[in-house]
């Protein structure tokens, strides 16, 4: 009965193997499910709506294929859309039946006027954006840049797209490919294998103990004769043979040479059905077992921020902010080492730019002077994007060093016009020691940009603020704007006071006080302030200011030398004005200021100041 059981044991420990290793071979599925976007008409970008990558669940592995340069970016669709709104372009989406088509899309061009009449005949038709290139432009979430093949792995959300294109003049890769990852984990074969080599190993058991008590018991009994005769004795020597040694005779309770044999044999024969069981067993991967460890993680209370209603995306996000404040930190010392200025216009607009402009003209005729700080981008303390679909588009970064202490934390706003222009830096200023940024959104929330209608929700208008403080500047205490600014702020306005008291008394020291006639002004520059509301119903005010000084002559004797002014030589061109020269500086601040009925004042965050120009008087 022993050897019925192991064959039965054999037969399943088969079947159980069998069946285990079949789900990891022959029954085992394609590892992933794959989609080929079929191009007929080329066309130099190729649009993939985010429906068609998020077609089928997990994350997505894209493939192109094409000679030369291949260029992927993502980022949101409508921006996507508004980049190739005046372009011709492929677009991939899911139709009404759920099949993925790709349809040319052509440029809406406005060929009329404003009133719906026809355009003047004599003007060009507008016509179709041909070779912008993609690369490098700061609407990405992220982009990808490869030579004749491209494999990534992404996983889109809900309101992400994909754009697929070369330089932006030759057609888009045609081989597109989109793959899916396909559920083929085996929890079952496994315990199948394990639980077929048990029984095996239990089969192999039963076998041996079934020839072990066929051999114990000697075959069948039978009844044996009656008594013999007596008999006489018979010598039982036996000689060995020729050749063989008497010491091959088994000794005394020793098993016999065909016992030691058998047991020989099944230890050999149990040898290698362990080992193979151990080899199916361990070469099992994780798939090929039921996973009992995971379990639903148990949730952590967190802080609730309420997005208000038809909340709209911010600008940028965390990563594409430090992207591209690390492409405007590298132009800007790039640009600064060349003195180029038309390529710090890449990323420079505004106040900032005017202040780049009259350095490179003072650098290129004192070589002592030093570079611009280059802007820090180790850390993002803050961000603080304008949330809006919209253009243009304006960002505030307060950024520092993390391997330079010496280096000031540096606070800016950046500007896009539109959905083809990089960001520039259009106010920048180094943060007072003391200063602290008052409570904001976070960067996935962004925040609005103050109007003139929201404005009135402020202690003061941003479009007032620059003003005020010029004000306060001229009358000092007399000011009626006096007690709204804190004492970082007056202590600004005290240094100011305190320059120009220092020049005239340089004045006075040369005994040029009754021979000339000196000026002072400052008043808001003619860029508009930019405002980002904060948590607290406030805002953050970038203005920029243009302090001027003009001494003038008051004797036809008189003559104003610039001896000890080297910045004046280098930006006049001469060396005395018998007419006077104005000297204008540029001042960028920026302001905390509080909500309507706070009682705190405007706050001072960060100043800096530039030499605009020097210039005689004709």
């Amino acid at each position: 009965m022993r050897f019925v059981w192991a064959v039965v044991a054999f037969i399943l420990a088969t079947l159980l193997i069998g069946a285990g290793i079949a789900q990891r071979t022959i029954f085992m599925g394609p590892e992933t499910q794959e989609l080929s976007l079929v191009v007929e008409e080329p066309q130099p970008y190729l649009l993939v709506d985010g429906a068609v990558l998020r077609e089928q669940p997990g994350q997505q592995t894209l493939f192109v294929r094409g000679e030369g340069e291949l260029f992927v970016a993502y980022g949101r669709t409508a921006d996507l859309e508004a980049w190739l709104s005046d372009a011709a372009y492929n677009s991939a989406t899911i139709d009404e039946d759920g099949l993925v088509v790709v349809n040319g899309i052509e440029p809406e061009l406005d060929d009329t006027a404003e009133d719906g009449e026809e355009a003047d005949a004599a003007e060009p038709a507008e016509e179709a954006v041909v070779g912008r290139s993609p690369v490098g432009s700061d609407l990405w979430l992220h982009s990808f840049n490869e030579t004749d093949q491209l494999i990534t792995d992404m996983q889109l959300p809900e309101g992400m797209s994909l754009l697929i294109a070369r330089d932006g003049t030759a057609p888009a890769p045609e081989d597109v490919v989109v793959s899916w990852p396909l559920d083929t984990t085996t929890p079952w074969a496994g315990p199948l294998v394990a639980v077929g080599c048990a029984v095996m190993l239990a089969g192999l058991v039963m076998y041996v103990l079934g020839i072990r008590h066929q051999r114990r018991g000697r075959g069948p009994r039978r009844k044996g004769p009656g008594p013999l005769p007596a008999t006489e004795p018979i010598d039982l020597t036996i000689e060995p043979l020729p050749g063989r040694d008497a010491l091959e005779r088994p000794a005394d309770g020793q098993p016999g040479r065909g016992q030691w044999t058998a047991q020989r044999r099944r230890r050999v024969l149990s040898v290698p059905v362990l080992g193979l069981a151990a080899v199916m067993i361990a070469g099992c991967s994780s798939d090929s077992w039921p996973d009992f460890t995971s379990s639903s993680p148990s949730p952590s209370p967190t802080q609730t921020v309420i997005a208000p209603e038809n909340q709209q995306p911010p600008a940028v996000t965390d990563a594409q902010a430090s992207r591209i404040l690390q492409n405007v930190s590298t132009t800007l010392e790039e640009a600064d080492a060349a003195r180029d200025l038309e390529l710090a216009k890449t990323r420079l607009a505004g106040a900032a730019l005017a202040a780049r402009t009259t350095d490179y003209t003072l650098r290129g005729s004192l070589s002592d002077r030093a570079l611009p700080a280059v802007i820090p981008t180790d850390v993002i303390e803050v961000l603080l994007p304008q949330a809006t679909e919209s253009w243009p588009r304006t960002v505030l970064v307060l950024s520092k060093s993390k391997s330079d202490d010496t280096v000031p934390p540096v606070i800016l706003t950046m500007t896009q016009a539109d959905p083809w222009a990089n960001y520039k830096v259009t106010n920048i200023a180094e943060m007072q020691a003391s200063a602290e940024v008052p409570q904001v959104a976070p960067a996935w929330l962004g925040t609005s940009l103050i109007t003139e209608n929201a404005a009135a929700f402020l202690q003061l208008a941003p479009a007032d603020l620059a003003a005020a403080f010029s004000d306060v500047v001229d009358a000092g205490e007399k000011s009626e704007y006096y007690d709204l600014f804190d004492p970082v702020s007056i202590a600004l306005v005290d240094s100011l006071i305190q320059s120009r008291a220092a020049v005239k008394q340089a004045l006075a020291d040369k005994d040029a006080a009754d021979t000339t006639s000196l000026a002072f002004d400052i008043a808001p520059s003619a860029q508009d302030p930019v405002a980002l509301a904060t948590l607290e119903s406030g805002a953050i005010v970038a203005v920029s200011f243009v302090d001027s000084e003009k001494i003038t002559p008051t004797s036809g004797d008189a003559v104003i030398k610039f001896g000890e002014n080297p910045e004046a030589k280098a930006l006049t061109g001469v060396e005395e004005s018998a007419k006077g020269v104005t000297t204008t500086y540029g001042l960028q601040m920026f302001f905390a200021v509080p909500a309507q009925g706070s009682t705190e004042q405007i706050k001072l965050l960060a100043v800096h100041q530039d030499l605009l120009n020097v210039e005689v008087i004709k």
